[in-house]
């Protein structure tokens, strides 16, 4: 598969009081498209400043970060973004919520109104189009969150924890649903998350980050078979990339933290 994301010697300092944070130092990954990768590490290593660089929203020190080849130099326009919260407005329905990129960008409604119905129809939520988020559990909220980052057919969808707050049933059917969404769509995902077994049971690779400077560990192919089950989780090759990627967690956590934080 074509190199679609490549991120080289990237670091990030913030200019915040009297001492600078460094968040993320000389980080370098590629992803290629189509594929499913996970960002795991400590609170604070940058995977979130990481995911808000890559879609431009969030400059970054020094360093190149491309995109289809070419150097992010803004907000990028082929990207949808999932955050742990789903950020809906309150006063929309979920129809309208979903239709907020759509209309903010000022493209066509029509299409893109049969696009938001398709997609409703295959996160499962058909028959709520016109409840308000007050009405929807937690897990439905972010059904509608991934619709909305899905619905102007972006070729990156960057998922910063989006399963995080959620409990443990939920999040385990979640993690399925995205599965199968990605199995029909195949877009570019680059997922983090706290959650080893999570990011092992998703990706095709983990790239697991030290504690804050946050640097790259490792990059670790997960070469489990597709499409994945629950039950693989069981499975002795699950369990060693598990143990694998929490002793180089466990490793990078053992020294002391720089001061400050950021995410």
């Amino acid at each position: 598969m074509p190199q679609l994301i490549a991120v080289q010697d990237v670091v990030k300092l913030y200019r915040a009081g009297i001492k600078p944070v460094h968040a993320v130092d000389h980080v370098s990954f590629d992803i290629e498209e189509g594929s499913f990768v996970s960002i795991v590490g400590p609170s604070g290593c940058g995977k979130s400043t990481l995911l808000k660089i890559i879609a431009g929203l969030l400059p970054w020190t020094s360093g190149t970060v491309r995109v289809n080849g070419r150097e992010v130099q803004g907000p990028l326009e082929n990207v949808g973004m999932v955050f742990q919260s789903p950020v809906l407005l309150k006063w929309k329905t979920v129809l309208g919520n979903i239709m907020l990129p759509v209309d903010f960008a000022k493209l066509d409604r029509g299409s893109h109104l049969e696009r938001a119905r398709s997609l409703i129809e295959l996160v499962g939520i058909q028959g709520f189009e016109e409840m308000y988020p007050y009405e929807l559990s937690g897990g439905m909220q972010q059904r509608v969150s991934l619709c909305r980052a899905l619905v102007t057919d972006p070729q990156i969808l960057l998922m910063d924890e989006p399963f995080g707050a959620l409990d443990a049933l939920t999040r385990d059917e979640l993690d399925l649903e995205l599965l199968r969404i990605w199995e029909e769509k195949r877009k570019t995902v680059l997922f983090v998350t706290h959650n080893i077994q999570e990011a092992v049971f998703l990706s095709d690779l983990v790239i697991v980050m030290s504690a804050r400077p946050g640097r790259v560990l490792e990059r670790l192919k997960i070469e489990l078979q597709r499409p994945r089950t629950m039950e693989m989780m069981g499975s002795r090759q699950f369990g060693e990339y598990a143990v694998q990627i929490r002793s180089m967690l466990a490793s990078s956590t053992s020294t002391p933290a720089a001061v400050g934080s950021t995410t």
